[in-house]
């Protein structure tokens, strides 16, 4: 046998014997499953779902298994570390997109129906024929009216694929027939700047509701917008904005800021530190600006407050923002799931980190924690607060702040209760104040749709005996009249009715400019940009010179027209 045909052989032979190999241990495993686990090393999860597959006495869901598993390994970890399952996955993040896929419509729930609040402009809503107040009873082969289903299941049923149809089917007026539309859904823009409007003489006042992909251009398109009504001064608020994009954070925090100014640096235990700094190309550099926050002011927004903060570039006004201080990174898994990991935390200029407590595993306990600030009274004063002084840090201008726990604002606003009492309590949680402005509106729409802009509808209304008529409208919904404590809701009942009923015709630029006109902090941003005082070393002199203001950092709010 020449070498050739040797080496040849001796090839078949060792395939053969792979071969013979590989189908015996197939026999040994099919008639042993469990010698399986001894092939290789597996961590001790995987151990346990194959010894559960080739073991146990019942045949088990193993998908739905290891999604719990999964989902119980997240839960174990920090309270904003996330598992989104594949179902969820391609839907959990649209709320921070520029656009997405849906039919056009603000809507409302009303005793368990969807009812149409407002009809975007140009949107597929408005090309079928859908009008305001409108209801939904059913959605393709499904009815959905009567069903107890929350308005975020409510968003995923009408929100779906661009170009993809649906069939809506509609109550309209009293008719008792439904009509039926066909849609196809379209581009949707997700906008998060509400709204922006002068609100005093040069002053102008920029609602900002989450940090998505559209937020920047949003931010300047509102700037330039104001600029040409002659505004130099800006309030931003970002109450109640729980935050998104870091990354959009830096870009409005760039706009205010001199170049070199450190806005946010971030690290962890396997990411290394990452700064990022002002560019010096920013468009408000030099404008007076003040910043509103409140107890649900987190994540990005702390960041843009903590930047104008720590570079005492502006004030920031309110109370105690969230303390959300850690990054979540997004990772996908095989199957289309996801995993929102947090792999670091982030650092304002002066190096203090506001993440608040946690201990892993115990994301309940954590989510208490606004639960017990407002019983513990610091919604209310800000003495109630107590900073831990090994986590002081020291601005750019050499004032002392604070880690640890949220950004405590230079000037202490407290929770505004004027008016709160147990009958205006009554009316919220029984929905019978929102039930009756959408009633009134829908009742009286050909008189209100008349109105050229929201100041004459506002107007109009003031003239109206709504705080009657509601009560009447609230008792048949079982909220018994109490006159004593309605006279005191009265004012604060009043305005809130007139905010939403124009907010129905007007949008957001008829709801803001009410609901703002008394709001304390928007009160107490326009007098520090005013008085010219909206830098911390001019305000700190400013309390130097008027001693009697002192206690204006928590509460003898001075009003200013």
């Amino acid at each position: 046998m020449n070498k050739k045909n040797q080496i040849l052989w001796i090839i078949c032979l060792a395939l053969f014997c792979l071969n013979i190999g590989y189908f015996a241990g197939n026999r040994v495993l099919a008639k042993f499953p469990k010698f399986k686990i001894f092939r290789f090393e597996q961590n001790k999860i995987d151990e346990t779902i194959d010894l559960i597959r080739y073991n146990y006495v019942d045949t088990v869901d193993l998908n739905n298994l290891t999604e719990n598993v999964v989902r119980k390994i997240v839960q174990e970890l920090d309270p904003h570390s996330a598992y989104i399952p594949a179902s969820e996955a391609e839907t959990a993040g649209e709320n921070l997109e520029v656009s997405f896929g849906g039919i056009g419509i603000n809507f409302n729930m009303v005793s368990d129906t969807v009812v149409v609040v407002n009809v975007i402009s140009g949107g597929p809503a408005e090309k079928a024929g859908l009008k305001s107040f409108d209801r939904i009873v059913s959605v393709d082969d499904s009815i959905i009216a009567g069903k107890r289903i929350n308005q975020s299941n409510i968003m995923r049923i009408l929100r779906g694929p661009r170009n993809s149809k649906v069939m809506l089917g509609i109550l309209r007026g009293q008719a008792e027939e439904l009509i039926q539309f066909e849609l196809t859904r379209g581009d949707i823009p997700n906008y998060t700047v509400d709204v922006s409007f002068q609100v005093s003489d040069k002053i102008g006042y920029i609602k900002i509701t989450r940090f998505a992909r559209s937020t920047h251009n949003e931010f300047l398109t509102a700037v330039a917008k104001l600029r040409q009504e002659g505004v130099t001064g800006y309030i931003i608020d970002l109450r109640y904005n729980t935050g998104g994009f870091l990354d959009l954070a830096y870009y409005l925090s760039n706009e205010f800021l001199s170049k070199g100014d450190m806005i946010v640096y971030m690290y962890g235990n396997t990411y290394p530190r990452q700064e990022f700094r002002a560019q010096g190309n920013g468009i408000c550099q030099q404008a007076p600006v003040v910043v509103l926050i409140n107890e649900q002011s987190g994540s990005a927004s702390e960041i843009l407050a903590g930047a104008i903060q720590d570079n005492d570039r502006g004030l920031i006004i309110g109370r105690r923002s969230y303390g959300k201080g850690v990054v979540q990174q997004k990772l996908d898994l095989s199957d289309g799931s996801e995993l929102w990991l947090t792999i670091a935390r982030y650092y304002t200029p002066s190096g203090r980190c506001i993440q608040k407590e946690y201990e892993l595993g115990k994301a309940d306990e954590y989510r208490m924690d606004l639960d017990n600030r407002y019983w513990h009274g610091e919604f209310f004063t800000a003495d109630s607060i107590k900073m831990n002084d090994s986590l002081a840090f020291k601005t750019a201008g050499g004032r002392t702040v604070y880690g640890g726990g949220g950004i405590m604002p230079d000037i202490f606003v407290p929770s505004d209760t004027t008016g709160y009492t147990s009958y205006y309590e009554q009316l919220y949680l029984s929905n019978a104040l929102d039930h009756f402005i959408l009633d009134y509106s829908n009742n009286h729409q050909d008189t209100l749709k008349q109105f050229s802009d929201y100041k004459a509808l506002y107007e109009y209304l003031k003239g109206q005996p709504l705080i009657e008529e509601l009560a009447d409208y609230a008792a048949l919904k079982g909220v018994r009249k109490r006159p004593t404590l309605m006279a005191i809701s009265k004012d604060l009942i009043e305005e809130q009715m007139h905010a939403l009923i124009v907010r129905n015709f007007f949008s957001y630029d008829g709801y803001y400019p009410i609901i703002l006109k008394d709001d304390p902090m928007m009160l107490k941003a326009i007098e520090v940009i005013k008085k010219d005082i909206w830098k911390p070393e001019l305000y700190n002199r400013y309390l130097e010179v008027n001693k009697d203001h002192l206690q204006i950092r928590t509460e003898n709010l001075e009003e200013t027209t």
